[in-house]
């Protein structure tokens, strides 16, 4: 039978929306929203029923009917720690998504919306693989000193579908499967897959792992205490160190891979070592996961925006091949991923998960 699925990703000052007639995209479209229609409203939470709003006369101008939909897959937020999944949106959630339990972000939208839109035609709403999902192992999460535990914040939702997509291919399934997932965008994420959970995984936020093109990784933690009491930083500067000037912007003041590369043709050596770097630390951090995973390795996926570079998928392929098949996957197909889904629990190939 055929399912309609409506999928919603809110971001900073946009609204991603599509609707999937079972794995097939039939509509999509990027709702811009301007700063004067942001600034209106002093929290992202206040700007629920314009977003909903938008997203509803964009629907209607493209005559889909919310009756004709078999379900609504919103973008998960800043929830609780949780498992990955397919989660049913219940009261508990809309709760922790309202007062941002974990923090303000645009994705704290997804889940509220989808509920308030399903409820009018009587229609299941759910979320999938928040940046949130924690699957980490007791050993993993031990960081060295007791009172700091490592944390669990990835791109979990492109890492868990392009993990699925490897394993179809390998023609096994994602919960029979050991892959290794680079996610490789503005923050890079590392993530060992074993049996579909990620047992271990870079904080990718501001934590640890890898440098990316705006944020530091894992840094000598030794000197940065030391710029901490320096006296020369704020707080706010040294997290902007860390978030948002880190990485490749520290270095050669761009945060896009394409300028690098740019650079690199023009004959920029600086800039050659710098991209060299990251790709090192990556395929470093891949061979650690590995690791993980004992080697018992099925594929290592490359994936996120840098993944379109050829130059810097080879530099880390010629790093790490050795270990098993390597996969690229560009770019981040979150609209699918969250559809997807929603349809598997749909289609009862898996159980939708409650929140609490």
């Amino acid at each position: 039978m055929s399912k309609k699925i409506l999928a919603i990703n809110p971001g900073s000052t946009s609204t991603k929306i599509a609707v999937y007639e079972n794995e097939k995209e039939i509509f999509e479209k990027t709702l811009r929203h301007s700063n004067e229609e942001i600034e209106k409203y002093e929290t992202i939470s206040a700007q629920m029923d314009f977003r909903r709003e938008v997203i509803e006369a964009a629907l209607v101008e493209a005559n889909i009917k919310l009756e004709d939909l078999s379900a609504i897959v919103g973008r998960g937020g800043l929830l609780k720690p949780m498992a990955g999944g397919t989660y049913k949106v219940n009261e508990p959630m809309l709760k922790d998504l309202e007062v941002g339990v974990l923090g303000e972000h645009a994705s704290n939208l997804g889940g509220r919306i989808a509920h308030e839109m399903a409820q009018k035609v009587s229609i299941e709403s759910f979320i999938v693989d928040p940046v949130v999902v924690d699957e980490l192992t007791d050993v993993a999460r031990v960081s060295g000193n007791a009172n700091l535990e490592r944390k669990s914040i990835f791109h979990a939702l492109n890492q868990k579908a392009t993990a699925r997509r490897a394993a179809k291919e390998l023609d096994k399934k994602y919960e029979e499967s050991n892959i290794i997932v680079a996610h490789m965008g503005g923050g890079v994420s590392v993530g060992a897959h074993l049996n579909g959970i990620v047992v271990d995984v870079n904080n990718a936020l501001d934590g640890c792992g890898p440098f990316s093109p705006e944020r530091s990784g894992g840094i000598p933690a030794g000197d940065l205490v030391k710029m901490c009491f320096s006296g020369e930083h704020t707080l706010d500067e040294i997290k902007k160190m860390l978030k948002g000037n880190g990485g490749i912007v520290s270095y050669l003041n761009t945060n896009d891979a394409r300028d690098v590369e740019a650079m690199i043709e023009k004959g920029d050596k600086k800039a050659e070592l710098v991209y060299k770097a990251m790709a090192y630390q990556i395929g470093k951090e891949i061979g650690a996961c590995a690791a993980v995973l004992k080697g018992k390795v099925d594929a290592i996926v490359l994936t996120g925006g840098i993944a379109y570079s050829k130059m810097f998928t080879a530099w880390i392929v010629e790093m790490i091949d050795f270990i098993g098949e390597v996969k690229i996957y560009p770019g981040e197909d979150e609209m699918s991923a969250l559809a997807m889904g929603a349809l598997r629990v749909l289609n009862q190939e898996e159980e939708a998960k409650i929140y609490n």
